[in-house]
């Protein structure tokens, strides 16, 4: 029976986070797939909570191992990780979310059947009393149903739930390693998987649930990073692309914004719209502090503009 499934690698960067990353290999360790067919490989991102008596808590459950760097980001932290893979495919989560107990089985099955394909699952918001988590679950469900209307067609999976084959992660050049900040990155891997001619499918029935915690301060922190990572990643595009740094249109913001009302016209629908804006208002001023960032480095160190990938 196990000769059925393909074999998997679960990569999950960490950073200070402990008790989320027990509650998620607690979830692995509870997946419905054969044990012999999956490895679990964590990176600390250079974190200063220690994790070793965590990981060996977890060598009699699961084929386990974590590795260690200096913290460089979770870009870098998911390519280190995917260096030490043994799978066939690499399944990629974060060390604040849990698979349910089918997540793997999932992504294996539609994996069986197109191999050569980007897989990408369903994310939920965990924590249902958080209005700033509630927040952040509504603009991902924006974006999926913006980018993701047609399943078979999907442009953008986020980074915490998805699967692809070893080989060809590899073949693009895996996660873009100058994107230092767990923002961005996803849209930009995506982006150069299609480039190279790949597709990608939404699985909205391989779930996981993610748990972050958010308050005013954090909110605004990770939002206005999203505006960093935009910049970086639409900038990165440009030069692939040899164009000029383009935005979505204005339409597209007015309908992120007005999400909510889609679906509900009342007082809560009009305070998470007010939430969206604010989301939009620190990723803008976040786009734009990168932006000059980048500008002035340029100008200081007469930076050339990087090459394209081939």
């Amino acid at each position: 029976m196990t000769e059925e499934w393909p074999t998997f690698s679960i990569i999950v960067p960490t950073y200070n986070r402990p008790q989320q990353l027990l509650r998620c290999l607690k979830a692995i360790a509870a997946l419905d797939y054969p044990s012999d067919r999956f490895e679990v490989i964590v990176v600390d991102d250079g974190g200063s909570k220690s994790i070793s008596s965590l990981i060996t808590e977890f060598e009699t459950q699961l084929h386990v191992e974590a590795i260690f760097q200096t913290n460089q980001g979770p870009a870098v932290a998911r390519n280190n990780g995917a260096k030490r893979a043994n799978g066939r495919f690499l399944a990629f989560t974060d060390d604040d979310c849990a698979p349910t107990s089918t997540w793997l089985r999932q992504l294996a099955a539609q994996l069986q059947k197109e191999p050569n394909k980007m897989v990408g699952g369903y994310t939920k918001n965990a924590l249902h009393r958080n209005p700033f988590s509630i927040t952040s679950q509504l603009l991902i469900d924006f974006l999926y149903h913006y980018y993701n209307q047609t399943e078979s067609r999907a442009l953008f999976f986020t980074s915490n739930n998805f699967a692809v084959a070893a080989n060809l992660f590899w073949q693009i050049g895996g996660f873009d390693e100058t994107m230092p900040l767990a923002a961005g990155e996803d849209r930009e891997l995506c982006d150069r998987w299609l480039d190279h001619g790949y597709e990608m499918i939404y699985l909205p029935r391989a779930i996981i649930f993610h748990e972050h915690y958010l308050q005013l301060f954090s909110f605004w922190r990770q939002h206005f990073n999203y505006g960093r990572g935009a910049w970086l990643y639409r900038w990165l595009r440009s030069q692939r692309k040899q164009e000029a740094v383009h935005l979505e249109p204005p339409g597209f913001y007015l309908k992120l914004i007005s999400y909510p009302l889609t679906m509900a016209q009342d007082i809560r629908a009009y305070i998470l719209t007010g939430m969206l804006f604010f989301t939009q208002a620190a990723n803008g001023l976040g786009f734009l502090f990168e932006r000059l960032v980048w500008s002035r480095r340029h100008k200081k160190k007469k930076l050339p503009l990087r090459e394209p990938y081939q």
